[in-house]
């Protein structure tokens, strides 16, 4: 049974097939433990992450993934897809398959994109990191065909309107690094967003790579397509 958050009476009961008026008995034995403590409270909430004990038996025991990916280009960000190998498929040495069926994506990057990508079968985490609400700041560094000036800093300050979907970009901050190169710090992720912001000023990006999402940087020893698990910080 996969849960966010449910009754501990209710997940028993589905779980060990046993009426739900039977588990306030079961509790009262003290024969049920969450997390290492004797459980009393039949409508106790807990989480897919919460470690079960039934009369000293395992019922529930998942652990948390927060993985941290060196995406190469060329590889897809989905879990599954027929024509190109995934980022799932690169995690193949890390975690057993049973796990990689748990994961989903922190923050997807196209198919030519490299860098970093975050990945876990966390969902609260996950959408702490991609809420609009979170401002998660996500730096990536950009390669252009043509010269940059300090128009672009002002024209990406500012935000540009597109119409396809009738929003205005929030306010992107740009850092010029060298003629062709700068280093774009965003807040939202709009479909190609930094793409088709360049491409107002007909310069097309020749090479796009993400650096961080927040306070997860990209190891610079990890080698282009190898992953490792991460620890977590609080945003």
């Amino acid at each position: 049974m996969s849960i966010s958050r449910a009754r501990l009476d209710r997940f028993i009961s589905d779980k060990c097939q046993i009426n739900r008026k039977k588990v306030r008995l079961l509790l009262a034995q003290k024969r049920v433990r969450v997390d290492g403590i004797i459980a009393t409270d039949i409508a106790q909430a807990i989480d897919k992450f919460s470690v079960i004990l039934f009369d000293d038996k395992i019922i529930q025991q998942h652990k948390p993934l927060y993985i941290m990916l060196h995406k190469p280009i060329g590889i897809v960000c989905a879990t599954k897809d027929d024509k190109h190998v995934t980022v799932i498929d690169l995690l193949a040495d890390l975690v057993t398959p049973q796990e990689q069926a748990s994961l989903h994506i922190v923050g997807r990057l196209d198919l030519n994109t490299s860098g970093l990508v975050l990945l876990t079968n966390d969902s609260r985490w996950s959408e702490q990191l991609t809420s609009p609400q979170s401002k998660v700041a996500k730096h990536y560094l950009v390669t252009l065909e043509k010269p940059l000036t300090d128009e672009y800093i002002q024209a990406f300050a500012q935000g540009m309107y597109f119409a396809y979907e009738d929003i205005t970009t929030k306010p992107v901050s740009l850092n010029i690094l060298s003629k062709y190169h700068c280093e774009v710090i965003l807040t939202e992720g709009r479909y190609h967003q930094i793409k088709r912001m360049f491409g107002r000023f007909n310069n097309p990006v020749t090479e796009l790579h993400r650096t961080s999402i927040g306070c997860y940087v990209l190891d610079e020893h990890l080698k282009v397509g190898a992953s490792k698990t991460i620890s977590i910080t609080s945003l």
